[in-house]
């Protein structure tokens, strides 16, 4: 499925497609990017028989010390059953600390720019595939869905056999599910 534009108008269609996917292909697991919850909260709403991973922003993304995800939906979300990651994102890290004081592109960034070329949703659900093994929240060598967006939202759906970060070249994605044509959000 082609979105026409980027965005979150996408979220709703983009869960509903991924879901669809994950059940056809017996997969059990799915990581989906959400820094507020509510992306993680519409795919509860469909009752997937599925292992539900959200990734939101490290803390100190939006400011220093600031969580993006209240603790309560933090709570609401982990009693629902839902595991939680938040740390620093696998392309940017020291990498983007670097650039910050001296300027300059580093590996990781060049990476991430490169996988921009399918999208930021697309970008963002290899990002947290790949956080979500490291972490030990999936299994190594099977295929996930992994759900991202541009902003706000979700517009995004891979099919995806993350490796570790050490290994990252031997990530495999397998599907494209759902993506936008046009890439910028509007």
């Amino acid at each position: 499925m082609y979105w026409d534009k980027a965005g979150a108008r996408n979220t709703d269609g983009t869960i509903e497609l991924a879901l669809d996917r994950a059940a056809e292909l017996g997969i059990g697991y799915i990581v989906v990017a959400s820094c507020s919850g509510d992306s993680i909260y519409k795919v509860l709403q469909k009752k997937p028989d599925l292992q539900i991973i959200g990734v939101t922003h490290h803390v100190g993304f939006a400011g220093p010390g600031e969580d993006e995800m209240s603790s309560a939906t933090r709570e609401d979300l982990t009693a629902k059953g839902v595991k939680l990651l938040t740390t620093t994102h696998l392309f940017a890290g020291v990498d983007r600390a670097i650039r910050n004081q001296f300027g300059g592109v580093y590996p990781a960034e060049i990476m991430a720019q490169t996988l921009r070329i399918f999208g930021q949703g697309i970008k963002v659900a290899v990002e947290i595939a790949v956080m979500a093994l490291d972490a030990g929240l999936i299994p190594y060598g099977e295929d996930v869905v992994a759900i991202g967006g541009s902003a706000t939202g979700s517009d995004a759906a891979i099919i995806i056999r993350p490796a570790h970060s050490n290994q990252f070249f031997k990530t495999e994605v397998r599907e494209i599910v759902c993506m936008p044509r046009n890439k910028l959000s509007s």
